[in-house]
């Protein structure tokens, strides 16, 4: 049984990641999320149907509030034998690239960069002084997290042999991994109950694939990322949400308290931290361009730029659970909302949707 804990805020609709309580510390693998505007039904904790197509040993497909598709159905980005290099700037730094939630989906990231000429047809760095910043989520619902994470590591250091740089966000499910890793299903109080990582992390896509593979450079690398970053007026951030104020009045306060927070390796803190992170719409209903105002005041900037909640979701598009009679907009890029003040990147590629490359400044 999972309690409660889809908190709703003033202005912001209910979360989508779950907690679960330590009596779901034994939920196997295949245990799904529920939809986010759904009650939960009877049935809501069963395995996914049979399916004729094979996945990678040990991957565990979710449901589809944010699930994981088949590889076959994810949108392919069509790839040019020889991609236009991207182009450099005769002085300065080179152009500025955003990346949204990838969640494992390593083959479609790989087509992505391909298509801006950010990396080669060998996967290597090739955009030169060029800037990129993923903007958190690296891992879970997808069949190739660790993929994902090694793949980042390289390109940073080879774009910074090459004279740009490629970065990284702090996301909630990196939060969730670590966790998950550390704790185990050491309880924690949740708020609605008692809860575990372990459990939380397997009702949010976590693959065992992953948890098999992950290693001490991987912690290590995701414990020190930052929660939030300005670049060219831009302050970059995972989630659509205001708890980053909780953390510090300038991006280096948040940075370093949430660094200072993993390193105590105290259970609850972290499950706090992850919940905290875990919160999302507060820039889309009325309030919203106060919200986003709220962030650039503090931080600086003139737009935030955020991932972690899908854009159809934040168009108020969610489609039906069997895939019929689904009206959802086709993502083809960036949302721009909240007066123009917010723009969203995660495209939604568990979702049938689209893992989002974006060169920075939008015209829009």
């Amino acid at each position: 049984m999972v309690e409660g804990s889809m908190t709703q805020g003033a202005g912001q609709g209910p979360e989508v990641e779950r907690t679960a309580t330590v009596r779901d510390f034994r939920v196997p693998a295949y245990v799904h999320e529920t939809a986010p505007y759904a009650t939960p039904g009877p049935h809501a904790a069963e395995a996914a149907p049979p399916s004729e197509e094979t996945y990678p040993e040990g991957y565990t497909p979710t449901q589809r509030d944010l699930p994981v598709i088949r590889r076959g159905d994810t949108v392919q980005v069509a790839v040019d034998p020889e991609p236009a290099p991207v182009q450099q700037p005769t002085t300065g730094q080179g152009p500025l690239f955003v990346v949204g939630d990838v969640h494992g989906y390593l083959d479609q990231l790989v087509a992505a960069l391909q298509e801006k000429g950010l990396i080669d047809d060998a996967g290597q760095w090739c955009a030169g002084t060029s800037r990129l910043w993923f903007l958190g989520d690296f891992t879970d619902r997808g069949p190739d997290g660790i993929g994902v994470i090694d793949l980042v590591m390289r390109l940073s250091a080879e774009a910074a042999a090459a004279g740009g740089y490629c970065k990284a966000l702090m996301g909630n499910h990196e939060l969730l991994l670590l966790g998950a890793k550390r704790f185990g299903d050491t309880p924690v109080n949740s708020g609605a109950g008692t809860a575990t990582f372990q459990a939380a992390w397997l009702l949010n896509g976590g693959q065992k694939t992953d948890m098999d593979r992950l290693q001490d450079h991987h912690l290590q690398w995701m414990a020190r990322l930052d929660a939030l970053e300005q670049v060219d007026d831009h302050l970059l951030v995972h989630s659509d949400t205001t708890t980053y104020l909780d953390y510090g009045r300038s991006i280096e306060e948040v940075n370093d308290t949430v660094r200072e927070t993993l390193t105590r390796n105290d259970a609850e803190e972290v499950w706090d931290l992850f919940r905290k992170f875990t919160k999302r719409f507060s820039f889309r209903d009325e309030g919203g361009a106060d919200a986003v105002r709220s962030l650039l005041d503090t931080y600086g900037g003139t737009r935030i730029v955020h991932g972690h909640s899908p854009i159809p979701y934040l168009l108020g598009e969610v489609g039906s659970e069997d895939g019929e009679d689904d009206t959802r907009t086709a993502v083809e890029g960036p949302h721009v909302y909240a007066d123009g003040l917010a723009i969203a990147m995660d495209g939604g590629v568990t979702m049938a949707g689209k893992l989002l490359v974006q060169q920075l400044p939008l015209d829009a």
